[in-house]
């Protein structure tokens, strides 16, 4: 049964195509959605099939349909087959709210090429709604698709007209809105206004009490829905009634408190144990800092890196005097001719490696066994053939000059 059928049988107007008499090249065609939208057809509502068919019988040379709705909705997949069925079609398809365009019958509406609301006209949005008979697995598994798939499916309409993301208008059908006129227009699903309407003459054509609900639906349900106690601020618990101590954690705690007295009160034994808590806390050792193995200091890091860069001077440094004094060692053995002048290289490289060995052998090696560097013999003066004849004739007199 429709739910948006009145409860006597009235008079339906069917869903017909027809050729405005004001226009004379037959390319507009105007279809009206004056019912609630059902897939049994006929008494109950216009099917998809029903108005399929209507498309069908349009002229091939059709550039433009005008689909007035005045509708309250109904099944979402009949709802579905109705819109693609106008989005396939190769006429350009302008909506045109005349009274109400709710549930179904409005993401019909939203997805047109063009979407005109009357003045005073309405569109409504709501999460989708489903019946299902069946165990509690069932029902759990209808409300997943509910919210899932079929509520973002519609959505996902919306999103698509208003450029906004599926999750704002999800957040919106869950509020069950109707939007005026202007508020279609502010929220980017409708494109203009245009002419007079009146929405309150158009929702009094169909039973709208099943949509009676100033908050939603879920907002109502929710409020009378009990809620767990909250939380004023996180760690700090909103305690909505007292609880009670259980006999066993009491007379474990009064043992361990030593509180002797059976009928203690619960406020006074947990005083007793904050009292107990704080005096621990006195007693507790304040952390000792990690003692300083022998040898080691601790040192500023500035200070560290600059010890560190006169280190590395004060090596280079020595390096230069080791390097003069065994230059020295050398240049001793060569003059002394302990070594030849072809070997001091050989020499040197020894001395780097071990210098205090090789000073002591070039030491004991004897002078000039190397290289004679000593007089073998001298004279004072050199005596020629006429010196030695003239001192034998006058070996008493000095040569004169």
């Amino acid at each position: 049964m429709n739910p948006f059928r009145p409860a006597a049988r009235g008079e339906r107007t069917p869903i017909r195509a027809e050729a405005p008499a004001a226009r004379t090249d037959g390319t507009l065609a105007t279809l009206r959605l004056y019912d609630p939208i059902d897939s049994y057809g006929e008494f109950w509502g216009v099917s998809a099939k029903e108005f399929a068919r209507v498309l069908d019988e349009l002229p091939d040379d059709t550039t433009e349909i005008r689909l007035l709705i005045n509708s309250p909705g109904g099944e979402v997949w009949e709802g579905v087959a109705i819109m693609n069925a106008l989005r396939s079609h190769k006429a350009r398809v302008v909506a045109v709210v005349e009274g109400i365009a709710a549930s179904s019958a409005s993401f019909i509406a939203v997805s047109a090429d063009e979407l005109v609301m009357m003045q005073n006209s309405e569109l409504y949005i709501h999460n989708a709604w489903g019946i299902a008979i069946g165990d509690a697995a069932d029902l759990r598994a209808l409300a997943d698709d509910l919210e899932n798939h079929y509520d973002r499916n519609i959505a996902s309409v919306y999103a698509a007209k208003s450029g906004d993301p599926v999750d704002h208008w999800l957040a919106e059908m869950e509020k069950d809105r109707f939007l005026t006129a202007e508020q279609a227009v502010a929220e980017k699903l409708a494109d203009r206004i245009e002419g007079v309407g009146d929405a309150a003459a158009a929702k009094a054509k169909f039973d709208m009490s099943v949509f009676a609900r100033a908050d939603g639906r879920r907002a109502a349900a929710r409020a009378a829905t009990p809620k767990l106690p909250s939380q004023s601020e996180p760690g700090v618990p909103n305690q909505k009634e007292k609880l009670q101590m259980s006999d066993t954690i009491k007379a474990g705690l009064r043992e361990r408190l030593g509180v002797t007295d059976a009928d203690v009160s619960d406020e006074v034994l947990l005083a007793a144990l904050d009292e107990a808590l704080e005096e621990q806390a006195d007693d507790t050792p304040a952390p000792v800092a990690a003692s300083i193995p022998d040898g080691a200091i601790v040192v500023d890091k500035a200070a560290y890196e600059q010890l560190q860069s006169n280190a590395a001077a004060g090596r280079t440094a020595l390096d230069t005097i080791d390097a003069a004094r065994r230059d020295a060692v050398i240049k001793s053995a060569l003059e002394d001719g302990r070594i030849a002048a072809a070997s001091k290289d050989s020499w040197r490289a020894q001395l780097d490696k071990d210098e205090e060995g090789i000073t002591a052998i070039l030491a004991s090696m004897p002078k000039s066994s190397a290289v004679p560097v000593e007089e073998l013999g001298h004279s004072d003066s050199l005596t020629s053939a006429d010196d030695a004849l003239y001192n034998q004739l006058f070996p008493d007199e000095k040569k004169g000059a």
